[in-house]
C-alpha cells in the first residue's frame, strides 16, 4: 500500500451531497475557548476524532473544552464507506501518548473524558492494552474524572476482551453504526454479530459498567430495521443508545439517502425508552460523544431511580 487513502468501497462514485435542512446547520467556531482547546491539543500532539471525523459539533464541544481523544494514530486499517479517517498502514504505537492525554485532561479540567481509536487490525490485541495504559494514566493524574471508551470491534482478537476487562472504564461504548442489511456496503470489514457479542461479553464480565452503542440513520434503513437493532442491543443488556443523522464527509463516501426529521428522531427516542434503555440520545446532531458528560450523569440518575422503583 502506498500510503493513506480514503474509503474506496463506493467505487469512487460521486454522490452529490444535498443541501442541509435548517435543523442541521451549525455555527463556525470562533470563541477563544475553541482556540485555546485547539492550541493545547496541537501542542500536546494529540489527535481528536472531532477533527478527523469532521464532526459538526466541534465548535460547541471545544468551546466547552470537551474533546474526544483518538489514540493509536490517525490511520485506520479498515475503509468504512461513511468514515472520513484515513485508511492505510498505521504507524508504530506512540507510548508517550497516554501521559500526554492524561496531562491534557488535567489542563482542560475535564470531569468526563471520551477515548476512542482507529481500527488496528495489524496489532495482536487490536490496541486493547494501549486503551488500558491510557485509562491508567488518566486515573493517576485525574482520580475524580470518569472515563468513557469508544472502541473498535476487536474482530479476531479474542484476548482483547480479557485485557479490557482487567481495568474497565465507567462507560464502554462500541457503535453498531447501521442495520445488519447495510453492513456489506457501509462496514465491509466488520460483522454485526461480532459487535453485538463484544457489547454482551463486556456487560457479562462486569454488570455494573454502563454499555453504550450508536446508530447513524439516513443510509436507507427502515424504521423496522432500527427497531430490531434496538431489540438486539437490549438483548445484549446495552444501557445507552445514540441515534444521529448520517452526513457524508465528501461526495466519494456512502450516499445520503434521506434527512431524518426532528419528529422522526423523537419517535425513535420514545421507542428506545419504551424498550428499556436507561439513556437515549436521538437527534439530527447526536454523535457518540456529544454531551457525553451530561448524559453520563443522567444515566447514573436513571439507573438509581430504576433500582428504587424495583424495590
Amino acid at each position: 500500500m502506498n500510503g493513506p487513502r480514503h474509503p474506496e468501497k463506493v467505487k469512487n462514485k460521486a454522490n452529490p451531497i444535498p443541501k442541509k435542512p435548517s435543523w442541521i446547520r451549525v455555527k463556525a467556531p470562533t470563541s477563544k475557548f475553541f482556540k485555546e482547546t485547539n492550541k493545547l491539543l496541537k501542542d500536546k500532539k494529540i489527535v481528536t476524532v472531532c477533527e478527523e471525523a469532521a464532526c459538526p459539533n466541534i465548535a460547541e464541544c471545544w468551546q466547552k473544552k470537551h474533546a474526544t481523544f483518538m489514540i493509536l494514530g490517525d490511520i485506520c486499517t479498515r475503509a468504512c464507506a461513511f468514515c472520513n479517517i484515513k485508511t492505510g498502514k498505521p504507524h508504530f504505537i506512540d507510548h508517550g501518548e497516554a501521559i500526554r492525554i492524561a496531562e491534557s485532561v488535567k489542563q482542560l479540567n475535564l470531569e468526563h473524558v471520551v477515548i476512542t481509536s482507529v481500527d488496528r487490525d495489524d496489532l495482536i490485541d487490536g490496541g486493547a492494552l494501549h486503551f488500558i495504559n491510557v485509562i491508567d494514566s488518566i486515573k493517576s493524574l485525574n482520580p475524580n474524572c470518569t472515563i468513557e471508551i469508544l472502541t473498535p470491534d476487536f474482530k479476531n482478537k479474542p484476548e482483547a476482551i480479557e485485557i479490557l476487562s482487567k481495568n474497565l472504564p465507567d462507560v464502554f461504548n462500541h457503535n453498531l453504526e447501521t442495520v445488519p442489511r447495510l453492513y456489506p456496503s457501509i462496514r465491509p470489514g466488520s460483522r454485526y454479530f461480532v459487535s453485538l457479542n463484544l457489547l454482551s461479553q463486556i456487560k457479562e464480565k462486569n454488570p455494573s459498567i454502563f454499555t453504550k452503542s450508536g446508530l447513524m440513520v439516513g443510509l436507507g434503513e427502515t424504521k423496522e430495521e432500527v427497531y430490531q437493532v434496538m431489540d438486539d442491543l437490549r438483548a445484549a443488556n446495552v444501557d445507552f443508545i445514540t441515534i444521529g443523522q448520517y452526513l457524508p464527509p465528501t461526495p466519494k463516501h456512502a450516499k445520503l439517502e434521506k434527512f431524518i426529521t426532528p419528529e422522526e428522531f423523537e419517535e425513535y427516542k420514545k421507542m428506545a425508552y419504551a424498550k428499556g434503555f436507561l439513556m437515549v440520545a436521538s437527534s439530527p446532531l447526536t454523535r457518540s460523544s456529544y454531551h457525553a458528560s451530561d448524559d453520563f450523569k443522567i444515566m447514573q440518575e436513571n439507573r438509581k431511580n430504576k433500582l428504587y422503583s424495583i424495590q
